[in-house]
């Protein structure tokens, strides 16, 4: 998977509020959009972290992208 790997919520979050200041979102309070982007938890994974999935409007805010693996819970039972 490529995107953005943190280590901390808060370092997930900032990097979110980052996003939605770059992009101006929200633009209202009421409105729909509340984030531009949102984080995930890798749970499964040792160590544990919060990651962004990437997509090419980041770029301009996060940087580039590495590659990470996130481990899956079996659904097959």
């Amino acid at each position: 998977m490529k995107g953005y790997t943190y280590t901390t919520e808060t370092e997930a979050q900032e990097a979110v509020n980052a996003c939605n200041s770059y992009y101006g979102i929200p633009v209202a309070p009421d409105d729909v959009t509340q984030n531009w982007v949102m984080y995930q938890f890798a749970e499964l994974n040792d160590p544990q972290f919060w990651y962004i999935i990437y997509d090419s409007s980041l770029d301009v805010v996060l940087g580039a992208p590495t590659e990470f693996e996130v481990i899956q819970p079996d659904f097959s039972a």
